[in-house]
């Protein structure tokens, strides 16, 4: 047996394009969407949750990245899916890109979000 054939029955893509269409859809996120978050054509996404194409590994990865779940729990290598800790993609994206401003900058922005929960916390309150 060859090392493709071997790598093919152990890696069933229905699992990958099964699991992908879950994680998705369990962060709210739509086809569209996450096709403009990798930076490709929705329809050519689309073949990938239906099982009909698959995504290059370098694609792979930055779809693991965006769900935020591993390259194991995404192939279905693992049973527990994970609940992502930020559940705007957006956000998501901007908080991996908060480590690059300078301190000043971080402290502007924790201010600005915290005043934002305060102020929610506050009109839940007041609706009460």
């Amino acid at each position: 047996m060859s090392a493709h054939q071997y790598i093919t029955k152990i890696i069933d893509m229905s699992v990958f394009s099964e699991r992908l269409k879950l994680l998705r859809s369990s962060r709210n996120i739509t086809q569209t969407r996450l096709a403009e978050l990798l930076e490709t054509d929705p329809r050519v996404y689309n073949r990938w949750e239906r099982g009909i194409a698959t995504p290059q590994f370098d694609t792979v990865v930055k779809i693991g990245d965006i769900l935020q779940v591993s390259l194991d729990e995404l192939a279905g290598r693992t049973e527990n899916l994970s609940e992502p800790k930020i559940h705007n993609s957006e956000l998501l994206n901007l908080y991996h890109q908060v480590d690059v401003l300078s301190d000043e900058e971080q402290n502007a922005l924790i201010l600005v979000i915290d005043s934002f929960v305060k102020r929610s916390q506050m009109n839940k309150i007041l609706k009460k």
